[in-house]
């Protein structure tokens, strides 16, 4: 939606970063989402867009993975938690796909015992 109106609009993503205080490539991320956009960024992107703040803004689920893989780990017993914005409806087809597989795997399981 950012993105469509913001080349819409004709406005580069250079300036927006300027309307941010930011680097271009910064901006590029937080437009892709890799990057979050803070409440205040939002509305300084809604005014240059002149739109209201809850036209742009995307809400995710921000999901936190704790990874206790020793390349994470900073051997004082630290860990890192990792963010991804993982959208529902991907979590929700996953989950799905796992139901699938646990039914196809009762299934076979029982169609062994039937043949022992």
């Amino acid at each position: 939606m950012r993105l469509y109106l913001r080349k819409q609009k004709g406005i580069s993503q250079e300036k927006m970063a300027k309307i941010l205080s930011t680097d271009p490539s910064n901006y590029s991320r937080k437009e892709r989402g890799e990057v979050r956009i803070h409440e205040e960024e939002w509305q300084k992107l809604a005014e240059a867009l002149d739109v209201s703040v809850e036209d742009i803004k995307e809400e995710k689920d921000v999901k936190i993975v704790h990874n206790d893989n020793s390349t994470f780990n900073d051997n004082s017993g630290n860990y890192y938690n990792q963010h991804f914005n993982i959208p529902n409806s991907l979590i929700e087809n996953l989950q799905d796909y796992i139901s699938l597989l646990k039914k196809e795997i009762h299934e076979l399981k029982e169609e062994i015992r039937q043949k022992k």
